[in-house]
Protein backbone atom coordinates (compact mmCIF):
# COMPACT_ATOMS: atom_id res chain seq x y z
CA UNK A 1 0.00 0.00 0.00
CA UNK A 2 1.17 3.78 -0.85
CA UNK A 3 2.69 5.20 2.57
CA UNK A 4 0.54 7.73 3.42
CA UNK A 5 1.61 8.67 6.89
CA UNK A 6 4.36 10.44 5.36
CA UNK A 7 2.23 12.57 3.67
CA UNK A 8 -0.39 13.04 6.78
CA UNK A 9 2.83 14.29 8.75
CA UNK A 10 3.74 16.74 5.76
CA UNK A 11 6.84 15.13 5.83
CA UNK A 12 6.05 14.79 1.59
CA UNK A 13 3.96 16.46 -0.81
CA UNK A 14 1.01 14.59 -2.23
CA UNK A 15 2.60 15.38 -5.44
CA UNK A 16 5.69 13.31 -4.37
CA UNK A 17 3.92 10.32 -3.33
CA UNK A 18 1.61 9.83 -6.29
CA UNK A 19 5.29 10.99 -8.72
CA UNK A 20 5.58 7.98 -10.99
CA UNK A 21 2.75 6.11 -10.33
CA UNK A 22 1.71 4.13 -13.70
CA UNK A 23 -1.37 2.35 -14.43
CA UNK A 24 -0.06 -0.92 -13.46
CA UNK A 25 0.70 0.24 -9.76
CA UNK A 26 -2.51 2.26 -9.51
CA UNK A 27 -4.03 -1.42 -10.39
CA UNK A 28 -2.42 -3.27 -7.76
CA UNK A 29 -2.74 -0.56 -5.32
CA UNK A 30 -6.57 -1.11 -6.16
CA UNK A 31 -6.49 -4.76 -5.69
CA UNK A 32 -4.39 -4.39 -2.66
CA UNK A 33 -6.69 -2.11 -0.86
CA UNK A 34 -9.80 -4.10 -1.80
CA UNK A 35 -7.70 -7.22 -0.99
CA UNK A 36 -6.91 -5.50 2.80
CA UNK A 37 -10.56 -4.62 3.37
CA UNK A 38 -11.77 -8.03 2.18
CA UNK A 39 -9.66 -9.67 4.65
CA UNK A 40 -10.82 -7.15 7.66
CA UNK A 41 -14.79 -7.94 7.05
CA UNK A 42 -13.58 -12.17 6.37
CA UNK A 43 -15.20 -13.20 9.91
CA UNK A 44 -18.16 -10.80 9.15
CA UNK A 45 -21.54 -12.37 9.37
CA UNK A 46 -24.91 -10.84 8.20
CA UNK A 47 -25.24 -9.44 11.88
CA UNK A 48 -22.48 -7.63 11.52
CA UNK A 49 -23.40 -5.19 8.17
CA UNK A 50 -26.35 -3.97 9.92
CA UNK A 51 -24.91 -3.40 13.50
CA UNK A 52 -25.47 -0.12 14.80
CA UNK A 53 -21.35 0.76 16.34
CA UNK A 54 -20.79 3.30 18.90
CA UNK A 55 -19.03 6.39 17.60
CA UNK A 56 -19.25 9.75 19.80
CA UNK A 57 -17.12 11.79 16.85
CA UNK A 58 -19.77 10.64 14.12
CA UNK A 59 -20.36 13.44 11.86
CA UNK A 60 -21.57 13.30 8.21
CA UNK A 61 -22.52 16.90 7.07
CA UNK A 62 -23.49 15.28 3.35
CA UNK A 63 -26.39 13.33 5.03
CA UNK A 64 -29.26 12.93 2.98
CA UNK A 65 -31.51 13.36 5.87
CA UNK A 66 -30.48 15.75 8.83
CA UNK A 67 -31.08 13.16 11.47
CA UNK A 68 -28.74 10.94 9.63
CA UNK A 69 -25.79 13.48 10.44
CA UNK A 70 -24.60 12.16 13.90
CA UNK A 71 -25.79 8.52 13.55
CA UNK A 72 -23.00 5.89 13.38
CA UNK A 73 -21.90 4.29 10.18
CA UNK A 74 -22.64 0.68 9.84
CA UNK A 75 -20.15 -1.86 7.81
CA UNK A 76 -22.32 -1.60 5.14
CA UNK A 77 -22.88 2.13 4.98
CA UNK A 78 -19.01 2.04 5.53
CA UNK A 79 -18.30 0.09 2.29
CA UNK A 80 -20.62 1.42 0.09
CA UNK A 81 -19.22 4.99 0.95
CA UNK A 82 -15.44 4.25 0.43
CA UNK A 83 -16.52 2.43 -2.85
CA UNK A 84 -18.39 5.01 -4.02
CA UNK A 85 -15.56 7.80 -3.69
CA UNK A 86 -12.45 5.47 -5.01
CA UNK A 87 -15.23 4.99 -8.06
CA UNK A 88 -15.66 8.53 -8.70
CA UNK A 89 -11.82 9.22 -8.32
CA UNK A 90 -11.44 6.54 -10.78
CA UNK A 91 -13.92 8.08 -12.73
CA UNK A 92 -12.48 11.38 -12.72
CA UNK A 93 -9.27 10.30 -13.88
CA UNK A 94 -9.93 8.31 -16.82
CA UNK A 95 -11.57 11.99 -18.21
CA UNK A 96 -8.15 13.72 -16.86
CA UNK A 97 -6.09 11.14 -18.73
CA UNK A 98 -7.73 11.64 -21.79
CA UNK A 99 -7.78 15.25 -21.21
CA UNK A 100 -11.00 16.26 -20.51
CA UNK A 101 -10.63 19.04 -18.05
CA UNK A 102 -11.84 18.60 -14.85
CA UNK A 103 -15.63 19.78 -14.89
CA UNK A 104 -17.26 18.22 -10.95
CA UNK A 105 -17.95 15.32 -9.32
CA UNK A 106 -19.63 12.33 -11.02
CA UNK A 107 -20.52 10.64 -7.57
CA UNK A 108 -23.00 7.31 -7.18
CA UNK A 109 -23.59 5.46 -3.86
CA UNK A 110 -25.09 2.80 -3.18
CA UNK A 111 -27.79 3.53 -0.62
CA UNK A 112 -26.42 1.84 2.55
CA UNK A 113 -29.53 0.50 3.81
CA UNK A 114 -29.70 -1.81 1.05
CA UNK A 115 -26.55 -3.68 2.07
CA UNK A 116 -27.82 -5.84 4.63
CA UNK A 117 -25.69 -8.78 4.52
CA UNK A 118 -22.01 -9.72 4.28
CA UNK A 119 -22.31 -10.73 0.23
CA UNK A 120 -23.87 -8.09 -0.44
CA UNK A 121 -20.42 -5.94 1.17
CA UNK A 122 -18.38 -8.36 -0.48
CA UNK A 123 -20.44 -8.61 -4.07
CA UNK A 124 -20.10 -4.01 -4.11
CA UNK A 125 -16.22 -4.57 -2.94
CA UNK A 126 -15.74 -6.92 -6.04
CA UNK A 127 -18.25 -4.74 -8.46
CA UNK A 128 -16.25 -1.68 -7.34
CA UNK A 129 -12.52 -3.59 -8.40
CA UNK A 130 -14.25 -4.50 -11.58
CA UNK A 131 -15.11 -1.01 -12.44
CA UNK A 132 -12.57 1.03 -10.70
CA UNK A 133 -9.81 -1.54 -12.90
CA UNK A 134 -11.84 -0.89 -15.85
CA UNK A 135 -11.47 2.58 -15.70
CA UNK A 136 -7.69 2.26 -16.55
CA UNK A 137 -8.62 1.07 -19.37
CA UNK A 138 -9.70 3.91 -20.48
CA UNK A 139 -6.21 5.49 -20.10
CA UNK A 140 -4.60 6.35 -23.18
CA UNK A 141 -1.17 4.54 -23.53
CA UNK A 142 0.05 8.29 -23.17
CA UNK A 143 -1.79 10.03 -20.29
CA UNK A 144 -2.61 13.79 -20.59
CA UNK A 145 -0.88 13.79 -17.30
CA UNK A 146 -0.22 18.10 -17.55
CA UNK A 147 -4.46 18.00 -17.24
CA UNK A 148 -4.96 18.73 -13.68
CA UNK A 149 -6.68 20.94 -11.13
CA UNK A 150 -7.09 21.82 -7.66
CA UNK A 151 -9.24 18.77 -5.75
CA UNK A 152 -10.31 21.51 -3.15
CA UNK A 153 -9.75 25.35 -2.16
CA UNK A 154 -6.25 24.31 -0.01
CA UNK A 155 -5.82 20.64 -1.60
CA UNK A 156 -3.27 19.54 -3.75
CA UNK A 157 -3.16 19.70 -8.02
CA UNK A 158 -4.01 16.55 -9.29
CA UNK A 159 -3.74 15.17 -12.35
CA UNK A 160 -5.45 11.77 -13.89
CA UNK A 161 -3.04 9.25 -10.79
CA UNK A 162 -3.54 11.63 -8.58
CA UNK A 163 -7.10 12.03 -8.53
CA UNK A 164 -7.12 8.32 -8.70
CA UNK A 165 -5.10 8.02 -5.11
CA UNK A 166 -7.42 10.32 -3.73
CA UNK A 167 -10.10 7.49 -3.63
CA UNK A 168 -7.29 5.06 -1.94
CA UNK A 169 -6.16 7.68 0.51
CA UNK A 170 -10.26 7.77 1.12
CA UNK A 171 -10.65 4.09 1.41
CA UNK A 172 -7.43 4.36 3.34
CA UNK A 173 -8.85 6.84 6.20
CA UNK A 174 -11.78 4.18 6.63
CA UNK A 175 -9.72 1.30 7.73
CA UNK A 176 -9.65 1.84 11.41
CA UNK A 177 -12.85 2.32 11.59
CA UNK A 178 -14.10 -0.73 9.91
CA UNK A 179 -11.97 -2.34 12.35
CA UNK A 180 -13.56 -0.64 14.90
CA UNK A 181 -17.34 -1.31 13.31
CA UNK A 182 -16.07 -5.26 13.10
CA UNK A 183 -14.74 -4.89 16.49
CA UNK A 184 -17.83 -3.62 18.28
CA UNK A 185 -20.33 -6.13 16.22
CA UNK A 186 -17.99 -9.42 17.07
CA UNK A 187 -17.77 -8.16 20.85
CA UNK A 188 -21.76 -7.84 20.80
CA UNK A 189 -22.37 -11.42 18.93
CA UNK A 190 -20.31 -12.69 21.94
CA UNK A 191 -22.34 -10.95 24.42
CA UNK A 192 -25.27 -12.40 22.64
CA UNK A 193 -24.27 -15.90 22.77
CA UNK A 194 -25.73 -18.14 24.87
Amino acid sequence: MLAFQPLRDGKITFEELVAGLSRDDLRDLTCEMISTVMELIHDCVDVDVIFQPQDPEADDPYAAKPEEAAMPWTLGHVIVHITASAEESAALAAELARGVPNHGRSRYEVPWQEVRTIEDCRHRLHESLRMRLASLDMWPGEPHAENAYQAWSDGPQVNAAGRFVLGLLHSENHLEQIEDVVRQAREAREVRRP
